[in-house]
């Protein structure tokens, strides 16, 4: 979740409810830096689909979760048989179920590139809480002073919210060429709130990717991180994002270094982006509820609720 300026561009006669129009673009823009297999079930994977109307055309007699995505008129590297797997479903039906697949915070903390500052374990549900399975993040303004931010720009902490990673990383491989990350979420988009769900690298960032990611307003960033500078960003306007949606992205190796990362908002396909150097490279699934930063200050001075239920990661695994 990295804060990419705002680009300079208009929206001339889109709708507040899609702006779906507006093509992935690489972004030279620069960030401030920062560091069960389940139920196997055989997939067949989708060799390519037909562009309709500027979005992915994908075939409906297919499983909802082999529905793997292809560039128009894009052709795919030899698969050798695989199976499908389950890495995580049905993950928050319990606090027993989330502990076994979640870890509470940031993988490095407490702290990152907002106001609000992580808080939960197991004993603590104050901003980190299930119910009927769904999982939500709850952030809190403060009114006493609790210093900075560790992590760059160092802001002044004036909430306290929730993040949690997935234990299970992310790691495009020639064993595991495909992978599918997704979920539905209830995400806030006032100014100064600052939602996401997210891959980012565990050894080194970049590698970044941005699945869903609300700065202050209406529009999701999809955003895949090659380099600090070399960034490729979709933007698309969400009708009321503070209802139930669904946000998905289908990770495929293309070649010994690079992936292709097809994002999807509610079934429709948005965008497709190269990941340059993602082979090989570990990546932590994070779900948090940032503040301000990039969302625009000051932020709300009540609380502010983040929710997200069947969180969903599967993968092909090859012979």
């Amino acid at each position: 979740m990295r804060d990419v300026p705002a680009r300079s561009e208009s929206h001339g006669n889109d709708s507040s409810d899609s702006r779906d129009d507006r093509a992935s673009s690489d972004s030279r823009d620069s960030r401030d830096g920062r560091g069960r297999s389940g139920r196997a079930a055989r997939r067949s994977f989708l060799g390519g689909a037909a562009a309709l109307g500027g979005a992915m055309a994908l075939g409906a007699a297919l499983p909802r979760t082999a529905q793997a995505a292809a560039a128009p008129g894009t052709a795919r590297p030899a698969r050798a048989a695989a199976a499908w797997e389950d890495v995580i479903n049905g993950s928050f039906g319990s606090y027993a179920a989330f502990e076994a697949e979640w870890n509470y915070r940031y993988p490095w903390g407490s702290d990152h590139n907002g106001s609000a500052r992580m808080y939960g374990s197991s004993t603590d549900h104050n901003h980190i809480y299930l119910n009927s399975g769904v999982l939500t993040l709850q952030a809190t303004r403060i009114t006493w002073d609790e210093g900075t931010s560790s992590s760059t720009p160092h802001l002044p902490i004036r909430y306290h919210s929730g993040a949690v990673h997935a234990k299970n990383q992310i790691v495009v491989t020639d064993q595991f060429p495909d992978y599918e990350v997704k979920g539905e979420f209830q995400a806030p988009s006032g100014a100064g709130t600052w939602p996401a769900f997210w891959l980012t690298g565990v050894n080194s960032w970049p590698p970044e990717s941005d699945i869903l990611e609300f700065k202050g307003n209406t529009d999701n960033w999809f955003n895949t991180f090659r380099t600090s500078s070399d960034v490729s960003t979709t933007i698309v306007g969400v009708s009321s994002p503070g209802s139930w949606h669904t946000y998905r992205a289908w990770i495929t190796k293309v070649s010994a270094t690079d992936v292709d990362i097809h994002y999807y908002l509610d079934g429709t396909w948005k965008a497709v982006h190269r990941g340059a150097g993602f082979v090989g490279k570990p990546l932590w699934l994070i779900i948090n509820l940032q503040m301000e930063g990039s969302s625009g200050s000051s932020g709300p001075g009540g609380d502010t609720f983040y929710r997200a239920r069947n969180v969903y990661v599967g993968r092909n695994r090859t012979a």
